[in-house]
């Protein structure tokens, strides 16, 4: 059964609840329902609430290039699921026509018919070459995911954050993964949310298949849970069950140990808005 968010009169998030006693809240006039910008339906309690006891929630962020999936899970319950289309090329494609656009307009200002000493070239107003600059495209990218888990932690109290974190072995002069840049300054980030935990690939595989988890790999672009939200789910769920080393009479190894249930949850499809700014004169003057 899906349980719907719950956060009391001054906006704090609460423990969600079941579908049947929001409405019945609804209906007594003791909370209000509303939508936040995610699209996510939750209630507002008009008076103080019975209990303010809350249980672990974390939430788990499979990070990628062009999609991304999140996860919401409580040790009983699957709270939200989602696929992110990321910005990714739409960002690197602008880039690039504003690239072709300053070039252009250099091009029409500058007399190359003179000397070069004559030439209208202004000075730089500011030392903007920093060594540690982020690819706009992949700070779009990691900027979305950040965003997300920011408006989820305005319904849910979200204790802890699982980051899968790409970690490639790359010799001198060897390109790498767009996923590898930016993570730790993610992480920086979501760490004001909540303590961010990160967790290696070859985890999240390990515990998909123990949790029997179905993983979609033909069709990676695919908006369906099986996708990338299946790995997010995954992620979320570790802090409730891990493999971990034991030692009894009858000996030592590793099992599994903790308990978490995975059930249906909402599933959301989330990409940027086509936002588009102004251009008076786009290509030509």
């Amino acid at each position: 059964m899906q349980r719907v968010p719950v956060i009391d009169k001054n906006g704090n998030p609460l423990m969600p609840t079941k579908s049947s006693r929001a409405r019945r809240m609804i209906r007594d006039g003791k909370a209000v329902g509303k939508r936040n910008k995610l699209g996510i339906y939750y209630i507002q309690l008009i008076d103080e609430p019975s209990g303010r006891e809350k249980q672990n929630i974390s939430a788990g962020i499979d990070p990628g290039k062009y999609y991304s999936g999140i996860g919401l899970q409580s040790s009983k319950f699957t709270l939200f699921t989602a696929h992110l289309f990321l910005p990714f090329e739409t960002v690197k494609k602008r880039m690039e026509q504003r690239r072709m656009m300053r070039r252009s307009r250099r091009g029409r200002r500058i007399n190359r018919n003179v000397p070069f000493a004559q030439r209208a070239h202004r000075q730089k107003r500011f030392d903007n070459r920093r060594g540690n600059k982020l690819a706009p495209s992949i700070k779009a990218n990691r900027l979305l995911e950040i965003r997300v888990v920011t408006e989820l932690a305005k319904l849910y109290p979200i204790a802890s954050i699982v980051y899968e974190y790409v970690k490639a072995k790359t010799l001198p002069g060897c390109s790498f993964s767009p996923v590898q840049v930016g993570q730790k300054w993610a992480i920086h980030k979501l760490n004001k949310v909540a303590p961010v935990i990160t967790k290696f690939g070859w985890q999240t595989s390990n515990l998909r298949k123990h949790l029997s988890l179905p993983k979609q790999k033909l069709n990676k672009k695919k908006a369906v849970p099986a996708t990338h939200a299946v790995d997010g789910i995954t992620l979320a769920a570790s802090q409730f069950i891990d493999y971990l080393p034991f030692k009894n009479s009858e000996g030592s190894g590793h099992c599994w140990q903790g308990q978490v249930e995975i059930t249906d949850a909402p599933f959301f499809v989330i990409r940027r808005p086509p936002i588009s700014r102004r251009q008076l004169h786009l290509m030509l003057p």
